[in-house]
């Protein structure tokens, strides 16, 4: 890092600038087919939510901060105006910089406003301050220049490094995991993603509770400080801070048993999805790289779409059909994002498990993205963490349409066998199609059955997930030569005529 700092500032004026021209929201209201809707007419749910969502804006110079930010406490996120850090110590300086371009875009979803940015190449982070003394001098002249509220650094930091930095800079300093576990917070609509976004938030919470203050007394003997304070000086000690640790841990056993609680139901309706035989294709990928406007797409499902990171927290499930005419089940899921926070990863392993319980896995990367290697191996690493490395993977670019000739070569080198598609204009959705459809685990097993005629909810099942290779109409039912999966037939072994 050079030592001349304004000149470095106006670098990472660039660097900022730049993120902020690719995640500006635009505010459109646009239908499952990607046309624009009138207020009045084919307004879907996903519409509605983020109307609902970008309703409400925060208001300048309205906060009640502490000026001393060492008394504040388990109190929500609220993020204005921020100076970014970070210190990298391996690969280059183009992969610094689209680090700190994506924690600028997690802090404008998070509601902040960003001012500007530092990075610094170390050996490794300074133990004490993270960026080293001097370099936090200079941090604190920058924010006293800038009128920034807050400071966040693009990793997950010691709570003594947090301290050590807050009592340089004197104000509030926060890390990468901390804007992510806000984001998930605004995010969460379900009772399960509300449950797991706070056992998360409790998880990160509890190493990082800072008793301050004289509510906060300590065991003293009969000189204090140098004073002799005599008797009656004897205070109970740190009772507040061992107060709140149990709570927290209390609170996090009591939400570990809630989610806990949601297993049966999910696992109920997983295993009804497999007893009828219809196939799972779960959509996983980076955080904004288009799933859920491709699952609008493929099924018009009309979940919210925001071009937001995390904006989809609550798995979505829908049914579709391929071009053989196979049903088959499409789920949405959370998103991914470099540095996902531990607590967050383990929080949300029962959501997760739609992914490794998929037949096929649509993997959704951003084609625009100015880092989509790091992408395909981040989103790999979590699927792998799920024990969903066996499950047959589609690499899907998406946002074909904002991409040249000379960058979809590139990107095709980085997964050979993957498909170009635009969620937006429908592009190449033909193509996917027929990929799953290869993919989805088809009938082979035939079957030649009487079904009773008040078992008319078997026939239409039949229909759903059977390839149906003759029918014909008796006195005592219906006749049915099918192919099915070999599974199914232990279940018409019943119905079985001789063939």
């Amino acid at each position: 890092m050079t030592t001349d700092t304004s000149a470095h500032r106006d670098d990472v004026d660039r660097i900022l600038s730049a993120a902020e021209e690719e995640s500006a929201p635009v505010t459109v209201f646009r239908g499952t087919s990607g046309q624009s809707l009138s207020p009045l007419s084919g307004v879907t749910r996903g519409d509605m939510d983020l109307e609902e969502r970008q309703a409400l804006r925060r208001v300048a110079s309205l906060s009640t901060e502490l000026d001393d930010v060492t008394e504040v406490e388990y109190r929500q996120l609220r993020l204005e105006k921020v100076v970014l850090i970070g210190v990298y110590s391996q690969g280059t300086v183009i992969d610094a910089e689209n680090s700190l371009r994506e924690l600028a875009a997690l802090c404008e979803t998070a509601g902040a406003q960003v001012l500007d940015g530092l990075l610094q190449r170390l050996p490794h982070p300074d133990a004490a301050t993270y960026l080293g003394k001097g370099k936090a001098q200079e941090l604190k002249e920058l924010i006293a220049e800038l009128g920034a509220d807050t400071v966040v650094a693009d990793t997950e930091l010691a709570p003594s490094q947090r301290r050590a930095l807050e009592d340089v800079v004197k104000v509030k300093v926060i890390d990468r995991t901390a804007v992510i576990l806000d984001i998930f917070s605004q995010h969460a609509k379900t009772r399960e993603g509300k449950a797991q976004v706070e056992l998360a938030q409790l998880q990160y919470l509890l190493p990082r509770l800072r008793g301050w203050g004289e509510s906060m007394s300590r065991q003293a003997g009969g000189q204090v400080g140098g004073a002799s304070a005599g008797m009656g000086s004897r205070g109970p000690g740190e009772t507040k801070i061992e107060l709140d640790r149990r709570r927290i841990n209390t609170r996090m056993a009591r939400l570990r048993k809630q989610i806990a609680s949601f297993g049966p139901s999910r696992e109920t309706k997983r295993q009804q999805r497999k007893r009828t035989g219809i196939p799972n294709v779960a959509i996983a990928g980076y955080t904004n790289a288009g799933k859920s406007s491709l699952l609008n797409r493929i099924t018009r499902a009309g979940v919210l779409v925001e071009d937001a990171l995390f904006a989809t927290l609550d798995a979505t499930v829908r049914k579709a059909t391929a071009p053989s005419g196979t049903h088959f089940t499409l789920t949405d899921t959370v998103g991914f994002v470099r540095q996902l926070p531990h607590q967050l990863v383990e929080a949300f392993r029962s959501t997760l498990e739609e992914v490794g319980q998929a037949d096929v896995i649509v993997h959704v990367v951003d084609a625009s993205h100015p880092d989509p290697g790091a992408q395909l191996v981040t989103v790999r690493d979590v699927i792998s963490d799920v024990g969903a490395s066996d499950v047959p993977e589609i690499v899907v670019f998406n946002k074909a349409d904002l991409v040249d000739g000379g960058v979809s070569m590139q990107l095709r080198g980085l997964a050979p066998n993957s498909l170009f598609v635009s969620a937006k204009t429908g592009e190449g959705i033909d193509l996917l199609m027929a990929r799953i459809d290869e993919l989805l685990p088809h009938p082979t097993a035939p079957a030649h059955i009487m079904v009773p005629y008040d078992r008319g909810d078997l026939v239409a099942r039949l229909h759903d997930i059977a390839v149906i290779q003759e029918t014909s109409y008796t006195e005592h039912g219906t006749q049915m030569r099918v192919l099915v999966e070999p599974k199914l037939l232990e279940e018409l072994q019943q119905f079985a005529l001789p063939n």
